[in-house]
């Protein structure tokens, strides 16, 4: 079995204090944990709107990437880095929050649509839809009226220990993605226990 040849892991995320602990920021909690836990640390880079921190994973080099132009311009920070270290799409996974899985649960895949998630909508207008995602479960409100401020508002103490559960076992599966291939990091993430959806969340699209 091929691992996956990636090179690039973005976290999506609004940059500053006051967003820092909201659903939205998701994406960032991601990068964060794997930067901490490899020992690595961030560098802002002006002239691509982001920081950035390489580190190594299963014997393979990453570059790690958080856009600092907020969430809706988030293409092109990401388009710039990928142009630069001459990284295509297939080489990119994307992490971020997403309100169709509830909190707890996190799936791994690759292209298709942005799902309404504004971030993943300006990466795929820059970059095209053939890069991986890692969908990181926050939760339905309940109401489309209600997600906007549900995203920009912090998870429930509950919500956060299911989220944070969810981030570890996304972490712990990168080194299989690398070494493997998808199939055996989605076996991974895909086949624990899921908790019921809350709050009316709809089914995964």
């Amino acid at each position: 079995m091929t691992g996956l040849p990636l090179k690039l892991v973005v976290g999506l995320g609004n940059p500053g204090a006051e967003y820092a602990r909201t659903r939205h920021n998701a994406g960032f909690w991601y990068v964060d944990e794997l930067v901490r836990s490899a020992g690595g640390s961030w560098r802002r880079e002006s002239r691509y709107q982001c920081e950035l921190a390489r580190i190594k994973v299963a014997e393979q080099e990453l570059w790690l990437m958080k856009p600092q132009t907020f969430m809706n311009k988030s293409g092109a920070a990401v388009q710039a880095v990928a142009a630069f270290y001459r990284i295509a799409p297939g080489e990119m996974l994307v992490a971020h929050d997403e309100i169709d899985l509830p909190p707890g649960v996190v799936r791994l895949k690759e292209g298709g649509g942005h799902g309404g998630h504004n971030g993943v909508r300006d990466v795929i207008a820059q970059l095209g839809a053939d890069f991986w995602r890692l969908r990181i479960g926050v939760g339905h409100p309940g109401s489309k009226d209600q997600v906007i401020d549900a995203v920009l508002d912090r998870a429930t103490g509950e919500e956060q220990k299911l989220i944070d559960a969810a981030l570890e076992r996304a972490h712990a599966a990168l080194p299989d993605l690398l070494r493997d291939g998808a199939q055996k990091a989605m076996h991974r993430l895909h086949t624990r226990d899921e908790p019921a959806p809350a709050g009316g969340a709809p089914g995964e699209k």
